[in-house]
C-alpha cells in the first residue's frame, strides 16, 4: 500500500513538468464587439470571459497538472469558438448563438460554475443577460 501511494505522489509530481497547459499569456485585445450595455458586457466578462476573451484570470489551480491541462484546453477552445477579444478579426465569430446557449443552460459549463461562484447567475440576471446577447450579437440565424 505504500509502495502505490509513493508512486502516486511520485507521478503527481513528475507531470508537474509536462509543459502542456502552462502558458498562460493572454494575447492583446484586439477588438470587442460594439456591446449594448456596459452591464451585458460586465456579465459577460464575470461569466464567460475567462475561456472567450482575451482576458482570462488563472487562478492557481490551473498551473497544477493535471487540472492544468483541462482548463487550458478549456480556454484555447473557447477562444477558438468565441473570443470576444478578437471581434472582427477572427473567421467566425459565433456570437448569434450565445444567447441561447445560455438560455438553454448550456454555457457557462456546469464545471466552470462549480467553482467560480460569481459566474452563477440570477434569474433576473439571466434574463437580462440574455437580452443583452441578442441585442449585441443578434439571434442565431
Amino acid at each position: 500500500m505504500k509502495k502505490i501511494f509513493f508512486a502516486l505522489i511520485a507521478l503527481l509530481v513528475l507531470i508537474q513538468f509536462i509543459p502542456y497547459g502552462k502558458d498562460h499569456t493572454n494575447p492583446p485585445v484586439i477588438s470587442e464587439p460594439k456591446w449594448d450595455t456596459p452591464q451585458t458586457r460586465e456579465i459577460f466578462m464575470r461569466a464567460c470571459g475567462d475561456c472567450h476573451s482575451n482576458e482570462t484570470k488563472w487562478p492557481w489551480y490551473s498551473k497544477v497538472a493535471p487540472i492544468s491541462w483541462g482548463v487550458y484546453h478549456h480556454v484555447v477552445e473557447g477562444r477558438e469558438h468565441f473570443n470576444v477579444s478578437a471581434w472582427g478579426a477572427q473567421e467566425k465569430n459565433e456570437g448569434d448563438d450565445a444567447a441561447e446557449e445560455v438560455e438553454e443552460g448550456e454555457m457557462p459549463l456546469t464545471s466552470y460554475l462549480l467553482i467560480h461562484k460569481e459566474a452563477k447567475l440570477n434569474k433576473d440576471e439571466k434574463e437580462n443577460f440574455i437580452e443583452g446577447l441578442k441585442r449585441t450579437f443578434g439571434e442565431e440565424k
